[in-house]
């Protein structure tokens, strides 16, 4: 649904409003923010105060005027390190894909699926097919999801159980108790690996992403055919794949002892 055919919220709409307004004016007073929205100086009045609480605007003491406050500029840090990341995390695939010609994506948990936010394709004629950034992947049928599942809450695994483990090949693990079992041998190793699991002969190696306090923000995953990706080399290409993540496990703020 495109913006415009959204229904507006006044409020919300004549706060932002004076969020642009200030943006434009370092300072206004509430009778000039008043004038500006075309509303009663007490309607002007609740508005900024309901900002200030959440400190998006803040008011100075010697002129009674208001200002953007350091809400805004946390927000803006925010999408600035989101941005970065982004980007940081792009040349990690980029990098590991040209390295081991294979495709390479991080994905994160979102909804009940690991969902692939960056990716980095290979030049094998022979490639997934089906994997592209947005694509939402079964926490239990792939290497991502399997890593992501592992860290999450316990409800999450509660809610996939009561969802169904839909099987897609006769390598799908729909038992919830194989399942919960291969999650702990997952954390105990810290990698995951998902065995033609969703898409015949395909297999796929995943390493945890960590940021603040060691908790996992996403899963970095290398995927080929299985001939070029074979189980004897998991353990050797999830070391590979630990030491590319560092560096974006310091940017979110884990360094590892």
């Amino acid at each position: 649904m495109k913006p415009e055919n959204l229904s507006r919220i006044q409020s919300v709409d004549r706060a932002v409003e004076i969020l642009k307004a200030l943006s434009e004016e370092p300072h206004m007073t509430i009778a000039e923010v008043a004038r500006h929205l075309d509303v009663h100086r007490s309607t002007a009045f609740r508005l900024l105060g309901t900002l200030e609480l959440h400190h998006l605007v803040e008011q100075e003491s010697e002129r009674g005027a208001y200002r953007l406050g350091i809400g805004l500029l946390r927000m803006a840090n925010s999408v600035t390190a989101q941005m970065d990341f982004t980007k940081d995390a792009q040349i990690c695939c980029n990098a590991l894909a040209a390295q081991l010609n294979e495709t390479v994506n991080i994905a994160i948990l979102d909804d009940g699926y690991a969902v692939t936010i960056i990716q980095a394709t290979d030049d094998q004629m022979l490639s997934v097919s089906h994997q592209y950034v947005g694509q939402r992947g079964p926490l239990h049928a792939t290497s991502t999801g399997k890593m992501l599942l592992a860290h999450a809450e316990e409800d999450e695994f509660d809610r996939l159980v009561e969802r169904g483990l839909d099987s897609f090949t006769g390598m799908t693990m729909t038992d919830p108790g194989v399942l919960r079992t291969e999650l702990e041998t997952i954390r105990h190793r810290n990698w995951a690996s998902a065995v033609a699991e969703w898409e015949p002969g395909i297999n796929a190696l995943a390493v945890p992403v960590r940021g603040e306090g060691g908790q996992v923000k996403a899963a970095l995953s290398i995927t080929g055919p299985s001939f070029r990706l074979p189980e004897s080399q998991f353990a050797e290409l999830a070391t590979l794949l630990k030491e590319q993540a560092r560096p974006l496990e310091a940017r979110m703020g884990f360094f590892e002892d």
